[in-house]
């Protein structure tokens, strides 16, 4: 297991050698940038509503559900997702031709899955302030590996049910995809997807961080559950 997780290690370190990397940093450049389009800002444009002014101040799927309906929110989280799905399934792809397929298919598709959920969280469009990146890392993990994707999203709407918040659903999926890799795949979770699980739990982390906001206002009684009216829905 040592010798695996060092050759791991050895092959991450190698592997911007073995690659054209303006390719790759075009690559990444445009899964930032890809990532960073505020679908849900857009929408409330449209209605004459900045969302980041109501509800939560987010520009996430959950507040536009929020302020402007479900229609518009599913849409917007359709469209976020497909910020994270397509970019990583994209790199997946063109991993083979650009360098060890083993070593190339989990770095270049992490690379991309991330900055996609970076640009999200902190959009350049947007001067850095942007959405907590949930419906994005969920089309990144599908992309990644779909029986571990799968096993999340059931712990989301699990967790959902039984509180209420999509905060804290949203922070339950992101530490159940690691997670769910050790489980589906012990033998091989920290070597054949070593980068994988290290990258999902990084992301998880930053799924967290942007919710501090939530978690204080859920330690404070303050967090809005699903299903409670808000008075800043646009009528």
């Amino acid at each position: 297991m040592f010798a695996d997780t060092v050759d791991a290690l050895y092959c991450w370190a190698l592997f911007p050698a073995t690659i054209d990397l303006p390719l790759l940093a075009v690559w990444i450049i445009g899964s930032y940038l890809v990532g960073g389009i505020p679908f849900g800002l857009l929408f409330g444009f449209a209605k004459g509503v900045d969302i980041r002014k109501r509800g939560s101040g987010n520009i996430g799927a959950t507040n536009t559900i929020r302020i402007l309906g479900k229609p518009i929110g599913i849409t917007a989280f359709i469209l976020d997702f497909g910020k994270g799905l397509g970019p990583t399934l994209l790199a997946l792809h063109a991993a083979s031709s650009i360098g060890p397929a083993d070593v190339a298919s989990q770095i270049l598709a992490l690379g991309c899955g991330a900055a996609a959920v970076l640009g999200h969280c902190y959009p350049v469009y947007l001067r850095l302030k942007g959405g907590k990146g949930v419906a994005t890392t969920a089309g990144v993990v599908l992309a990644l590996r779909w029986d571990a994707a799968l096993i999340s999203f059931a712990v989301f709407f699990l967790v959902k049910k039984a509180t209420r918040y999509v905060s804290v659903s949203s922070m339950a999926l992101g530490f159940a995809f690691p997670l769910a890799i050790v489980l589906l795949h012990p033998g091989r979770a920290f070597e054949e997807y070593f980068a994988l699980t290290r990258g999902g739990v990084v992301v998880a982390v930053l799924i967290v961080w942007r919710h501090k906001s939530n978690i204080i206002r859920i330690m404070r009684g303050e967090e809005a559950r699903v299903g409670e009216p808000d008075p800043d829905r646009v009528r």
